[in-house]
């Protein structure tokens, strides 16, 4: 798949925005978009070839603002995304199981010190399979295995 492929299954490239836009900015975008490909707002001369274009295009546009218009589905593709990005592009320093890394009972999640002094912080959640991490000081990532 190439990387064009793979951002247009982006929702925030579809609507030409950003994830740090907020709710306003992204409405406001996909309105713009909307009205640009809606079905009847087509020039009735346009070849049908084009017509079936705008469509898909106007389909995968209201696809994107279901997820990204509502606060819970977009919180929710927000983590999927990043969790996808630090699993493609990000590389691993070391791979640590589970087992080696502690218990914090106040945070209520396993911890791991880096070598630059900061923390390698999961949830009891993301702990159920394998994921990979970012210190919360550094830029160095793990990979946390759970013990076979």
């Amino acid at each position: 798949m190439t990387a064009e492929e793979l951002l247009r299954n982006d929702w925030y490239y579809v609507l030409d925005a950003s994830p740090s836009d907020g709710l306003i900015e992204l409405k406001r975008k996909y309105q713009r978009l909307a009205l640009l490909y809606h079905p009847d707002k087509q020039s009735p001369d346009l070849a049908a070839e084009l017509v079936q274009q705008h469509m898909q295009r106007f389909i995968e546009i209201d696809q994107a603002w279901k997820i990204l218009g509502n606060e819970e589905t977009k919180r929710a593709y927000d983590l999927q995304r990043r969790a996808k990005e630090l699993k493609q592009s990000w590389p691993v320093d070391a791979h640590i199981c589970l087992d080696d890394m502690s218990w914090d009972d106040e945070e209520q999640a396993y911890t791991y010190n880096c070598r630059c002094g900061g923390l390698y912080i999961i949830g009891t959640q993301e702990a159920e399979e394998a994921s990979v991490i970012c210190c919360d000081t550094c830029s160095l990532s793990i990979e946390v295995q759970r013990a076979s």
